[in-house]
């Protein structure tokens, strides 16, 4: 049994090694909660903007125009990813799965195909196009699943480059706001009613964000409908993920064994998890309040930290081969949906 004198003096090793390794995240982590506190307030003054676009732009324009030392870059790191997989996980909490199933089996059909022909398509042509395996699924998973969220997801399995994260987010946004007048725009010249293009609005904008911007430009009949269209292909982003796991696991089958990323990673399965929990009805409705506060601010302040990697002349360095790509998976994703839904219609 120790004495006295060894219990005192082994107890605090614990929580000093903790301070010594979370000391670095400090700095970083708090700009990232500052700028997640302005862009979440900038929000509410304009419900139809996404605080999560609002965060990229912060840090873009951070990137740009000021310097910022390089003691921010850990915890803008740990944002980037950690705290933007718990966000992801949380997400589940706003999936009911029995407003999915109540679209139809025609419409769940639909949008299984906008996810499987979007990324399938997408990876055709931008292999045509010469670029990169992991340019071309972030790319891909962005536009045919949930935007931003969906880009992030791919890198945690993957581990792409950096500069091809931050090319498929931006792309994410440019292509995606552009959506929000235009699928409104388009619909009514094609004589959609207002269920038809709520359809059609969540199954081709590639933010969560962005389709209720372009519902609510719709009409009240086509919000709803557009929200749980979208929550359907969020739903999509598990077995996606399952199956570029698998596909990881083989491209890295040289690999030593604690190199090889995991099957299903940890986040989908809370994400699982999250949304078999909000099917049961069990949770209550301040828990989903708070959880859903949480996860926007968390995957707000991913997106500061990925903006903050958005440089000009990075992008610029790219080519126009990720801008022509996802230009045609936009018009291609989107004709998939439209047909989808004149189909089940």
């Amino acid at each position: 049994m120790g004495s006295p004198v060894d219990q005192h003096t082994t107890v605090p090793a614990l929580p000093a090694r903790v301070r010594e390794a979370t000391a670095p995240l400090v700095p970083g982590v708090a700009v990232a909660a500052v700028a997640t506190a302005l862009a979440m307030g900038v929000g509410r003054l304009l419900p139809t903007v996404s605080p999560l676009l609002i965060a990229i732009v912060l840090g873009a324009v951070a990137a740009n125009t000021v310097h910022l030392p390089t003691t921010l870059r850990p915890g803008l790191t740990f944002s980037s990813k950690k705290l933007l997989r718990v966000g992801i996980a949380l997400l589940g909490l706003q999936l009911m799965l029995s407003d999915i199933v109540g679209l139809g089996w025609g419409m769940i059909g639909v949008v299984v195909a906008i996810v499987v022909l979007g990324i399938t398509g997408t990876m055709t042509v931008g292999r045509w196009l010469g670029l990169s395996w992991t340019q071309r699924l972030l790319i891909a998973c962005g536009f045919s699943i949930c935007g931003a969220a969906a880009t992030a997801a791919v890198d945690g399995v993957v581990d792409a480059e950096e500069e091809e994260v931050l090319t498929a987010v931006a792309l994410v946004v440019i292509f995606g706001t552009l959506m929000i007048p235009v699928v409104p725009l388009l619909a009514r010249a094609l004589g959609l009613d207002e269920h038809e293009a709520g359809m059609w609005a969540g199954g081709s904008i590639h933010e969560v964000a962005q389709v209720i911007a372009a519902g609510g430009a719709i009409g009240g009949g086509a919000l709803a409908v557009a929200a749980v269209v979208k929550l359907a292909r969020v739903v999509m982003l598990a077995p996606v993920m399952a199956v570029i796991g698998l596909q990881q696991r083989r491209r890295t089958d040289g690999a030593a064994e604690g190199t090889r990323p995991p099957l299903v990673p940890l986040f989908v399965v809370a994400f699982l998890a999250c949304a078999a929990a909000r099917s049961t009805g069990l949770v209550p409705d301040a828990v989903l309040t708070a959880a859903k506060t949480a996860q926007t601010a968390l995957l707000t302040a991913a997106m500061f930290a990925l903006g903050t990697g958005v440089h000009v002349a990075t992008i610029r360095k790219v080519g126009p081969r990720p801008l022509a790509l996802a230009a045609l998976s936009t018009v291609w994703v989107a004709a998939i949906a439209l047909t989808g839904v004149l189909l089940v219609n």
